[in-house]
């Protein structure tokens, strides 16, 4: 059951499904899109808010990019998504650092 609260300011509507408070209709969606790829087993797991430290050249914490998921599929393969409708300088600096950082694929959902 999706629960409907205030908007924020690049007018998502932060929603709730599950119990789980979630950012955005859209990230809400995909999770329960996640959930079915994992009862039909197209996928073996997913988490949700995974953090992910970032680091400088010269190998200093330098902040911290929290995914919306990580998803592991039946193969093993495993990546981050974000769902996103805008996309920041802050974001494209993070996923920079992160891509660099980590040998996992960055997926953005386009909300």
């Amino acid at each position: 059951m999706l629960g409907l609260s205030r908007t924020n300011k690049y007018g998502n509507i932060r929603t709730e499904v599950d119990g789980i408070k979630f950012a955005s209709k859209a990230e809400a969606h995909r999770y329960q899109e996640l959930k079915l790829l994992q009862k039909a087993g197209e996928i073996k797991s997913f988490r949700m808010q995974p953090k992910y430290a970032l680091y400088s050249q010269n190998n200093k914490l330098i902040g911290y990019y929290i995914a919306d998921f990580e998803v592991i599929d039946k193969n093993d393969h495993i990546w981050a998504e974000d769902v996103k409708g805008v996309t920041t300088q802050l974001f494209n600096w993070k996923a920079k650092h992160f891509r660099r950082d980590y040998s996992l694929e960055l997926r953005i959902i386009k909300a």
